[in-house]
């Protein structure tokens, strides 16, 4: 099949760049050609996001809706919804299963965006000025500024749901896609265009690394993913949203019988081949964690080594080179520790060039041992053990923590922490989440602002 042409959509519509960049599948195969814009462009395209004027609220919130539909219905890029679906596996290496679970959630956030952009809402605010509220005195939600900028992630489709609550919120928006998976922000914009918003409120910037900067530069505010790099370089500004590792845990304290929630342990380490912040990358558990190590290792030794775009596949692919790599650092930050699985190595090459990832299990000698900071795109895991004297430092810094416990003064320090995002109570896996509750804080808090308004009645 020839390479699928994405080009950038700017505030003139569709743009073929002179420089382009070829993107291959797992196997090394063209996949995609995607252009690549330099920075005078993205500079005016924000410049024309910022003239611009969003469209009503209902409209915004209609177009929202529409723009799931045709995201799933129409062919967009020459590509039906399917063929995106195998296509956008067979260049990030996630499994099939995952990526359609993925758009079929970011269908639905379009769908709902209308419901859940006013979750974070502070309950004292109204959305609109004109509100009878204000002719007496009132907060109302307002927008910190206009133009929002995306440095996506190309690990997972998921991400892209986040940022259509900016579009809902009435913001325009600039994505830079992901080099490695531009497909899914490309068919969305598509989708949102054809459902009614203009080519100056939502465009695509594909550049190259000297022109990145410039996306987040000149917006108002910005959302970024990569790693503690990233965090660290935007950590300090009010500006840029860093999305770094999720580092998600797993707790047991004394009483809690591993056995019966191995279900749920092991689903939170696999689920979605692993390669998601809200996998399980460390679990901890009040005595011996050995047996539970062993177990989990032979519960994930039994998932099959497929191709990405097999109906069946549940671990990630990757070409073998960077599957090599990948596998070095591993062997690199296990040493010391107990290997219950991938000891030997994670790599299954599958005789087309890519490689399967497959999963790792190690058994750490306490809990603040560094390697639970490690965070890897497969399953992999590793197992410490802690009590109620190491505290929550080993905890620090998760996105989500599942917590067996019948400690409700544990649940509630927890809770307390600033750093643990989320907390699962019993068995909710870490990778649970529906639309209208927070991943990590709502959008909405970063977006918005309150001012007061009071206006005289006519």
């Amino acid at each position: 099949m020839a390479p699928v042409q994405i080009d950038a959509l700017g505030p003139a519509g569709a743009y073929r760049a002179r420089k382009r960049l070829d993107v291959t599948d797992v196997t090394g195969a063209p996949a995609v050609t995607l252009s690549l814009v330099p920075k005078l462009f993205v500079s005016r395209a924000l410049t024309a996001l910022r003239a611009a004027r969003p469209l009503p609220h209902q409209r915004r919130i209609a177009a929202l809706a529409e723009a799931a539909a045709r995201f799933t219905g129409d062919e967009i890029a020459g590509l039906s919804f399917g063929d995106y679906e195998r296509t956008v596996s067979r260049v990030s290496g996630v499994p099939l299963p995952v990526v359609r679970a993925a758009t079929a959630a970011i269908a639905e956030a379009a769908t709902l965006a209308g419901e859940t952009t006013g979750l974070a809402r502070p309950q004292g605010a109204v959305e609109d000025w004109r509100a009878p509220e204000t002719l007496r005195g009132n907060a109302v939600w307002t927008r910190r500024g206009d133009v929002f900028a995306v440095h996506a992630a190309g690990n997972h489709p998921g991400p892209h749901s986040l940022w259509l609550e900016a579009l809902a919120l009435g913001y325009r928006v600039a994505v830079r896609p992901s080099r490695r998976e531009p497909l899914t922000p490309h068919r969305l914009i598509t989708a949102l265009r054809a459902a009614g918003f203009g080519d100056d409120q939502v465009v695509l910037l594909p550049t190259d690394h000297d022109a990145a900067d410039e996306v987040l530069h000149g917006a108002d505010l910005g959302l970024v993913y990569g790693g503690d790099d990233v965090v660290r370089k935007y950590a300090t500004g009010s500006r840029i949203l860093p999305q770094g590792p999720g580092r998600s845990k797993i707790l047991l304290t004394a009483g809690a019988d591993w056995r019966a929630h191995l279900d749920t342990i092991v689903d939170s380490i696999s689920h979605q081949g692993g390669v998601a912040c809200i996998n399980a990358t460390a679990v901890l558990v009040d005595g011996d964690p050995a047996p539970l190590a062993q177990a989990i290792a032979e519960r994930l030794a039994a998932l099959p080594s497929l191709p990405p775009d097999s109906d069946k596949a549940v671990l990630p692919v990757q070409p073998v080179a960077g599957a090599r790599a990948l596998e070095a650092f591993l062997l690199g930050q296990a040493r010391g520790t107990t290997a219950w699985l991938g000891g030997d190595g994670i790599v299954d090459e599958l005789g087309d060039g890519s490689a399967a990832l497959r999963p790792a299990v190690h058994q750490v000698d306490r809990a603040d041992a560094p390697q639970t900071r490690v965070e890897l795109p497969f399953p992999c895991v590793w197992v410490a053990p802690w009590s109620p004297a190491d505290g929550l430092a080993p905890l620090r810094d998760t996105l989500v923590l599942t917590v067996f416990t019948d400690d409700d003064s544990l649940v509630a320090d927890l809770l307390d922490e600033p750093t643990i995002s989320n907390v699962y109570v019993g068995d909710h896996p870490t990778y649970w989440l529906r639309p209208g509750v927070p991943h990590d804080a709502y959008l909405g808090e970063f977006l918005m602002r309150t001012k007061t308004v009071i206006r005289s009645g006519r």
